[in-house]
């Protein structure tokens, strides 16, 4: 017998899965203890914090305040800026999981003498490998994980599904009954845009129609704006037009009326990351994903660049691409570029 329990910090966003999580960490015997972290401007409220106490209230739990603002604005938000004057379109979610939630919040669960961090993530850890859970997959948001996080980590959601997950915030009476979604950016409120214009100063230049022999057919309003695949708010007459691709040098936005012309079957990757901590022998039979919400396709992967079975639609860089393998996440890197650019 243990001469005390071990300790698990759940990190508590006011949502019904974080609060769940903790009921499930404080019902499996833990001694457990609430984080929530202020993050920078909106990508947290008040009442988000108020219903992340009254949660631990209920639990019977210990809530502790993080205020994470700077830490978080340096690490994801100005790395989203970043990556968008650069014409890209990153995903700052698995940046965040990799710096501030299983970064820097671990390192002060560890100062608080914790055993573990938990989250409300829908992902599946066996063994300190990284799997797709079973339902409202996450794991796509995970690559960046390595071993010496994983090992102090507890997803308690893995073996549930989301309607599950929601009867059990009514069974703890847990105050989260909108069962409202995150956002998406969590840091924006309203138009990524309308975002991305308070700090990026716009700059025109041509659009060229691919579809009509690299014909100039309007001025865009900065590369910045626009992603691969886009229809909407282009605003030119005689479409539908999709942007099918981006040239910062000569702050060219690429379009086309075919969309069949966004299909890609090649893409180039930088940055990759192991979640064993090493890499595998190239080349490797897996499936890839190149954004989340959609399943993984079967590919061949080599060190520096991953070739589909089957073309892909707006391959889109900046965003991650992630690799599994039976269902195990082996790793991701981010989509540095397609492998045949049209401009």
């Amino acid at each position: 017998m243990q001469d005390k329990r071990l300790k698990v910090v759940v990190a508590m966003s006011g949502g019904v899965d974080s609060s769940v999580a903790a009921a499930l960490v404080k019902r499996a015997g833990f001694d457990t203890e609430g984080v929530f972290m202020r993050l920078w401007r909106v990508s947290n409220s008040p009442q988000a914090e108020k219903k992340a106490k009254e949660a631990a209230r209920i639990l019977k739990i210990p809530l502790r305040v993080l205020d994470l603002k700077k830490e978080f604005k340096k690490s994801v938000v100005d790395y989203f800026l970043k990556e968008s004057r650069l014409g890209r379109t990153p995903n700052p979610c698995v940046v965040c999981n990799k710096e501030i939630k299983f970064g820097l919040l671990l390192k002060k669960a560890l100062a608080l003498k914790a055993d573990y961090v938990a989250s409300g993530h829908y992902a599946l850890l066996k063994n300190n490998r990284l799997f797709e859970a079973k339902d409202k997959d996450q794991s796509y948001f995970l690559w960046m994980l390595k071993q010496k996080q994983l090992r102090r980590i507890l997803f308690p959601l893995a073996s549930y599904t989301k309607k599950e997950t929601k009867e059990l915030a009514k069974k703890f009476k847990l105050p989260v009954t909108d069962f409202s979604e995150s956002q998406e950016i969590c840091f924006v409120r309203g138009a990524v845009n309308d975002f991305l214009a308070k700090y990026i100063k716009a700059k025109r230049g041509p659009i060229v129609n691919f579809s009509d022999r690299m014909s100039r057919v309007g001025e865009h309003g900065g590369l910045a704006f626009y992603t691969l695949g886009q229809r909407k708010g282009i605003r030119l007459s005689g479409g539908p037009y999709w942007v099918l691709d981006k040239n910062l040098k000569k702050n060219t936005l690429l379009v086309t009326k075919n969309e069949r012309d966004l299909f890609k079957k090649e893409l180039v990757l930088r940055g990759a990351n192991w979640i064993s901590g090493k890499p595998p022998k190239f080349p490797l039979r897996i499936k890839a994903k190149i954004r989340y919400g959609t399943k993984p396709a079967s590919a061949l992967l080599r060190s520096d660049r991953v070739v589909f079975d089957r073309p892909q639609r707006a391959i889109t860089p900046g965003q991650s691409v992630v690799f599994y393998k039976r269902g195990e996440v082996l790793g991701g890197a981010f989509i540095f570029s397609l492998k045949n650019s049209k401009i």
